[in-house]
Formats: C-alpha cells, sequence, structure tokens
C-alpha cells in the first residue's frame, strides 16, 4: 500500500485500512522496520468517467487529496491509482470501496443515436452501479443533468430520469444525484453549440433567478470537489442537488473524517 501524501513506501499495513464505511480520511498506525507511525490515508473510490470533464477534475483533485482511486472504463486515464480497462457490457468484479462515483456522460451528437445515448447514460451508468454493489459498496454518487425526469417529453432528460430511478432500485445506502446545469471547463471533444452556450453564461446566469437558479452554469472542477465532498457523507438517504445545494456543500466545513 502507498501513501500518496508521504511518497513512500508502506510495509506491513496491507491489512489496516480502516473497516468500510468508518471514516477514512485519517492517520492510520503502520510498522515499518520495528517503527510505529501514523500514516495519512485518504478515501478508497471506484470512478467511471474518468476521462470526461468532471471526472477528470475529479480525479486530479482526488489524487492531490492522497484519496486512492481506482478507475473503471473503455480507455486508461494514465492518471489513477490503479485503472480497470473494460466495457460496461461485461465488468470484471470490482474491489471494494467507501464510495463509487459515475460521471459518465455523453450526447445524442457524439453518441451517433437516440440508442447510443441510452447506452451510456442509462445502461453503462446502472451496469456501473450494479458492479459497485456487488463488490460490497453502500454509498453510489452520480451526475446526471438539471431536468432529468422519466415522464420528460425531451429524451436527453427522459433518459437521465430512468437512470436515476433504476439506480434507487439497487439499494444503496446512500445514493447522491448530482444535477448541474450548464457544465463550464475545457473539453477534449468538440462541442460547438457548448462552447457557444459557455460564453453566453455568465450573463445569462444572472437571469436565472427563482426556481430557474438550478438552471445555472457551474464549474466542471466544482462539481468533481462537491462529488469528493459528498462521498464523505455517512448519512443514508437518497439526496439529489441542484446548483444551490452544490453551492452550499462547497461552502461546508470538510468533514476531519470521512468513511
Amino acid at each position: 500500500m502507498s501513501a500518496r501524501g508521504s511518497g513512500e513506501q508502506l510495509a506491513n499495513c496491507s491489512n489496516q485500512w480502516p473497516p468500510r464505511h468508518e471514516l477514512s480520511t485519517r492517520s492510520i498506525r503502520c510498522c515499518e522496520n520495528g517503527l510505529t507511525y501514523l500514516a495519512r490515508t485518504g478515501m478508497r473510490l471506484l470512478l467511471a468517467g474518468g476521462t470526461g470533464l468532471i471526472g477528470g477534475a475529479l480525479l486530479r483533485l482526488g489524487l492531490s487529496e492522497s484519496h486512492e482511486i481506482t478507475t473503471v472504463g473503455r480507455r486508461p486515464t494514465g492518471m489513477a491509482s490503479s485503472e480497470i480497462v473494460s466495457s460496461f457490457d461485461d465488468l470484471p468484479r470490482l474491489p471494494s470501496a467507501d464510495a463509487a462515483i459515475c460521471t459518465l456522460g455523453t450526447t445524442i451528437r457524439q453518441a451517433g443515436s437516440q440508442e447510443a445515448f441510452r447506452a451510456i447514460d442509462a445502461d453503462a451508468v446502472v451496469s456501473f452501479a450494479t458492479a459497485a454493489k456487488a463488490a460490497g459498496v453502500q454509498h453510489f454518487l452520480v451526475v446526471t443533468a438539471v431536468g432529468a425526469n422519466p415522464d420528460a417529453s425531451v429524451f436527453y432528460s427522459r433518459v437521465k430520469g430512468e437512470a436515476e430511478q433504476r439506480l434507487g432500485k439497487l439499494g444503496f445506502r446512500r445514493l447522491d444525484i448530482i444535477r448541474p446545469g450548464l457544465l463550464l471547463g475545457d473539453r477534449n471533444q468538440r462541442r460547438p453549440i457548448e462552447a457557444l452556450l459557455q460564453r453566453v453564461a455568465p450573463a445569462t446566469d444572472l437571469l436565472m433567478r427563482s426556481k430557474w437558479r438550478r438552471y445555472r452554469s457551474v464549474q466542471a472542477a466544482s462539481v468533481g470537489q462537491c462529488l469528493l465532498l459528498l462521498a464523505a457523507k455517512p448519512e443514508p438517504g437518497v439526496f439529489t442537488h441542484h446548483f444551490d445545494d452544490i453551492m452550499r456543500v462547497l461552502v461546508s466545513p470538510s468533514p476531519d473524517v470521512t468513511k
């Protein structure tokens, strides 16, 4: 086991991880060469979507905070603590973790068809969640979108809502659903319409008041940070987070210990 905070390799500590759901951003006692000392550890996280805008930001931030992150996906990130490269149609058994975070998402245009979009934004999400649950994970966090509703007339919003509905039936002890509006940040893929909306977002955000505030734009890095903070929350239940909820999480005191 390695402690990213110290950059040292620890010996005789392989069985010293804190029990699952006992908060783990704390010091644990390890021994090396007969000496006992404290090493800082972070949460053990599973992440699907690590090559995307939010997932990439979360991965960089999480690693900098000494969390141990295993990414799951079709492409390696080149950054994670460990990587499982696999199709979501046939995932291998996943390692246990304190929480699993899913930031998978695309557009109908990028996917090429409505069916291909559903395969990523619903089926792959649920496949990852099911594999995480089978590995003993009891806390799942997912990014969908503002307006997600299984009964929506808009196909995009309906698929997002259907994914949320399916996740709710898996029986996680805690499920966090993050519904951001327009995401701000530099993408690897070209999305002309999104790029235009990003340019006008500072003006349009000012017009979004009352119930429309949930549609305000938000930095992808802020969503990533919010996910990490929520991953440390132990309270059971299903929680849905819109713009103002995300902002409240970001300004809330960080817990001294997490799972």
